[in-house]
């Protein structure tokens, strides 16, 4: 059953990244923002929406039909629950989607069995040139793809105050790098290869003021031959002048040809056996987050509300991700291949 416009949606959170799911609701057509709450008070004023000093006062005076939870993974079954128990039609949750597989396999039930849809807010996939990847790939014009490859070099992980300025709970996270960060790959993999059938991981610790991994190196096995490489450094740097629109640079190999994507945003293609270089994406010029894809997840979740059709990313799908990214540390604890 389609929704109706105007969609109501109220916001769980005014942290650093709320900012960019607000200003993306407010340029969706046929929504319309009814509240936010978050336990510091002046964070939720600062939006300029109206505000509310609890999760279910706010679900009692709005009646929303989304709520969009944009909180850490310690708060986020709780709210879902509080959903559950208000009504509310549909759920979209930041990641990494609550605390561990157990939980987020609770509340995904939870949730199928009252009928609310629940949506994890995984969008780098929706990033523009991972489209025109796929697009690309979709056309044959790659052959077969044998090999995709992402450098993560975000340089923000440097030195003893790394991630205060922006946010300071990644220095005591006990798993950093792949839980907070990896997981944006091992979905955008998915999305590109196909579920990962193996994996294999060496994670390390760089910077000693911090609790949890800041560089790591996984070789994923997807379905045929294909592999993927995921090589992450956060202490490491990449061509660009935003350090966070691409966050690195990546490579999708096939017998017809090759993907690059650069820190600009630009993609290019290459066949095989030439030197000409064709491009696909011109550079990006969104100046706020990754190519805007916060807000093509949203207008993606908003049409298949309205207007029917399937919607990615639902908890249900996305639970294949967490237990990749658990895959991910028993390999790096045992040093063998994990099989899935």
């Amino acid at each position: 059953m389609t929704a109706t416009a105007p969609l109501r949606v109220a916001g769980l959170g005014a942290g650093y990244f709320s900012r960019f799911h607000y200003e993306a609701w407010a340029r969706i057509p046929g929504v319309a923002l009814v509240g936010v709450t978050d336990r510091n008070a002046g964070a939720a004023a600062a939006t300029g929406l109206p505000c509310f000093d609890t999760l279910g006062a706010m679900l009692d005076a709005t009646r929303p039909d989304l709520l969009d939870i944009v909180v850490p993974p310690n708060g986020q079954a709780e709210a879902i629950r509080a959903a559950i128990r208000a009504g509310v039609p549909t759920v979209i949750c930041q990641k990494p989607f609550c605390r561990d597989v157990a939980e987020a396999e609770a509340v995904t039930a939870e949730a199928e069995a009252a009928g609310l849809r629940l949506i994890v807010h995984e969008n780098f996939r929706f990033m523009p040139w991972y489209r025109a990847m796929k697009g690309v790939m979709a056309d044959g014009k790659l052959g077969t793809v044998l090999q995709a490859t992402f450098r993560l070099r975000p340089g923000d992980g440097q030195g003893p105050d790394a991630y205060l300025d922006r946010q300071p709970y990644f220095r005591t996270m006990p798993h950093l790098l792949v839980h907070e960060t990896g997981v944006h790959w091992i979905d955008t993999f998915r999305y590109l290869l196909g579920d990962p059938v193996a994996v294999y991981a060496d994670l390390r610790r760089l910077n000693p003021a911090i609790a949890g991994e800041d560089a790591a190196v996984i070789l994923f096995d997807h379905p045929g031959a294909a592999r993927a490489l995921l090589d992450g450094n956060r202490l490491l740097d990449h061509a660009t002048d935003n350090l966070r629109r691409t966050m690195g640079e990546a490579r999708v190999e096939g017998t017809e040809g090759t993907l690059d994507l650069a820190g600009d945003g630009r993609v290019t293609f290459r066949a095989f056996g030439g030197a000409e270089v064709e491009e696909i994406l011109p550079p990006d010029t969104w100046p706020g987050f990754g190519g805007d894809c916060v807000h093509a997840l949203q207008a993606h979740v908003v049409c298949g509300l309205l207007h029917g059709g399937e919607i990615a990313n639902t908890a249900r799908d996305y639970l294949t991700v967490l237990r990749v990214r658990d895959a991910i540390y028993r390999s790096a604890e045992t040093g063998a291949k994990v099989w899935l």
